[in-house]
């Protein structure tokens, strides 16, 4: 049977959870805003090449779910991952060089802002195709079953792609082979500019997972713990071979769906989202929330908050001075971690 869980009220600290644990998810919270921050001024400074998609405001949600992962575990992410994989613990010099087409990136300057992809964080990549990944990680758990590992593999993916046909075609094969998948919807209210109350039927994507015969939960996603907590559990369901579970995070993107430079979609706030609603949802920054909830406990003091702020800003500014300082890839190098079919190669022209 289905079952639809709300939580709307933010979770108590878990008891389960080290003092050390709950510093890190806010230090990996931080690394996610003060990288994409960076990344944002680097673009508007033309020294980030292409759009970017940034994470700022959608913190909790991604790292209440990475962190319910084991080190050994996969991810599939979507154009706005680069939170992603810092929040699976990658490093920040070689993503904030990947940002900037260096050969020091995880892709070595292959894959920029919208395919990253950190193998050594489990992180096998993100699409810039509405939707592309959740197929994959349908067949990255099929693997992990076939082989008989307990590895499990979330999934992110954003409201649009709740409306696209892989959506639909993934979570079906995923229930029916009963694969490790978690599905984790990052939902931020809209689909590049289209609110997602004109785009479906139900009021949560979660709702969905009846027709597919697995649990779904819709979680607040400005809370990292209520994110955590609902991860965790379908992580656990899905390592047992339990099957696959549908994860519905109500989150909220602070800046617009892109950074396209001077005169991109800056200018479009009015014309689809009030003012007064995104300050409402930026009164509800998961980061601010997190800090009090842990200084109200006596997990983080306001000493050790500056320090922490301190700590990630210079991690994150050694990351920016490492890709600057980086090489572009050498022209030659273009045809390199290319896949060329040896039969069509030999074709005669």
């Amino acid at each position: 049977m289905n079952e639809i869980s709300q939580i709307t009220q933010m979770a108590v600290v878990d008891a389960s959870l080290s003092s050390e644990r709950l510093i890190e998810m806010q230090r990996r919270m931080l690394r996610i805003r003060r990288f994409d921050e960076r990344a944002v001024e680097l673009h508007a400074k033309g020294l980030l090449p292409g759009p970017i998609h940034t994470s700022i405001g959608h913190e909790a949600a991604v790292v209440g779910a990475c962190m319910a992962l084991r080190g050994d575990d996969y991810m599939t992410g979507y154009h706005r991952s680069h939170g992603h994989p810092i929040g699976k613990g990658s490093q920040l010099a070689p993503l904030m060089a990947e940002l900037l087409g260096k050969s020091t990136g995880v892709c070595r300057g292959k894959g920029g802002s919208l395919h990253l992809a950190d193998f050594s964080a489990g992180s096998l990549g993100e699409s810039g195709i509405v939707g592309g990944s959740l197929p994959i990680a349908v067949g990255v758990g099929l693997s992990a079953k076939m082989r008989g590992t307990d590895r499990v593999c979330l999934s992110f993916f954003g409201d649009g792609a709740a409306n696209t046909g892989p959506f639909h075609e993934a979570l079906n094969l995923a229930a029916i082979w009963r694969v490790p998948t978690v599905f984790l919807c990052e939902n931020n209210g809209y689909a590049t500019t289209f609110p997602i109350r004109e785009a479906m039927a139900v009021e949560n994507v979660a709702d969905r997972a009846a027709a597919y015969a697995m649990p779904g939960i819709c979680v607040d996603g400005q809370d990292v713990l209520a994110v955590y907590a609902a991860v965790s559990a379908a992580v656990a369901r899905a390592r047992a071979g339990g099957g696959p579970s549908l994860v519905e995070a109500k989150t909220y993107r602070f800046r617009e769906h892109a950074e396209f430079g001077v005169g991109g979609m800056q200018g479009s706030l009015a014309r689809y989202r009030s003012l007064e609603e995104v300050e409402k949802w930026r009164a509800r920054d998961p980061i601010v929330l997190f800090r009090e909830e842990l200084r109200s406990h006596g997990v983080l003091t306001d000493e050790n908050a500056l320090r922490l702020e301190a700590e990630v800003a210079g991690e994150v500014e050694k990351a920016v001075r490492f890709a600057q300082e980086s090489p572009l890839p050498e022209p030659g190098e273009a045809y390199e971690d290319v896949f060329v079919n040896p039969i069509a190669a030999r074709s005669p022209k």
